[in-house]
């Protein structure tokens, strides 16, 4: 248990960025972390150091990626196809079945120590939904949870047309996460033809923009996105700037 509590979160937000980067992102912000909370483990609590906690957004060029519990069979392209596709593929650490990412899409990706927050992975889930969920009322969309389905849904009550408009999956070790959320804004949704969203066959994907009928400016939808997030976690934002290997903080 951490002794000194940090709810201050650094933002990270290196536009589009390849999938693979920003997973090589992902794991060395991870083990940054966690080699402090295992040196602290070592420490009298007296000279204890704060985890740091961070949160990514970034675009990426088109990719699969297809979490442990996910099955192959789900991914509808094989590499000819992919390559048509101008589509890349991973296997990865996260939970969850397979998904898409691509540009127009807003992919989140929390990097935090959850003993300065709530050590509760379901509530972190619920948390993640309930930020995309705020998000979409801002616009006007009401969304919301599937009982037994992560992410957030379009025609959640009535679901007569059930719609995913974000995916989540995520990965905790040493109470330190992983992965999270992808948010549908300006994504072309024809690259959903080709897998089963989610190993999910009876529900559609939807987006943002899709459900406005008009355009919707990114940069301020991350805005209302990390707003709900502090509101949530009650946490503060420090901006870092990301070079490709290594990233600083401002201030």
């Amino acid at each position: 248990m951490n002794t000194i509590i940090n709810k201050e979160v650094i933002f990270i937000h290196p536009g589009l960025i390849d999938y693979k980067e920003a997973w090589e992102l992902q794991k060395n912000l991870h083990q940054r972390i966690t080699e402090v909370k295992l040196a602290n483990r070592e420490r009298p609590a007296s000279v204890q150091v704060p985890t740091e906690n961070f949160l990514i957004f970034c675009q990426h060029p088109h990719v699969y990626t297809l979490g442990k519990s996910g099955s192959a069979t789900n991914l509808l392209l094989d590499e000819s196809g992919l390559k048509e596709k101008h589509a890349d593929f991973y296997n990865i650490d996260r939970g969850g079945d397979i998904t898409y990412h691509g540009p127009g899409q807003v992919v989140g990706y929390p990097i935090l120590d959850l003993e300065n927050f709530f050590t509760d992975i379901h509530v972190y889930l619920r948390t993640l939904e309930e930020m995309v969920i705020l998000t979409c009322a801002d616009y006007g969309i009401r969304a919301g949870r599937i009982e037994g389905l992560t992410g957030v849904w379009i025609d959640h009550e009535q679901r007569l047309n059930p719609r995913k408009i974000c995916a989540i999956g995520v990965r905790s070790s040493h109470w330190i996460t992983m992965h999270g959320f992808a948010f549908n804004i300006e994504t072309d949704l024809s690259y959903f033809n080709h897998i089963i969203p989610c190993g999910i066959k009876d529900k559609a994907v939807t987006s943002l923009s899709e459900e406005l009928g008009k355009k919707v400016e990114i940069p301020e939808l991350e805005d209302r996105l990390k707003h709900h997030l502090s509101g949530l976690l009650d946490c503060k934002f420090t901006v870092g700037e990301y070079e490709k290997g290594h990233y600083t903080v401002q201030g």
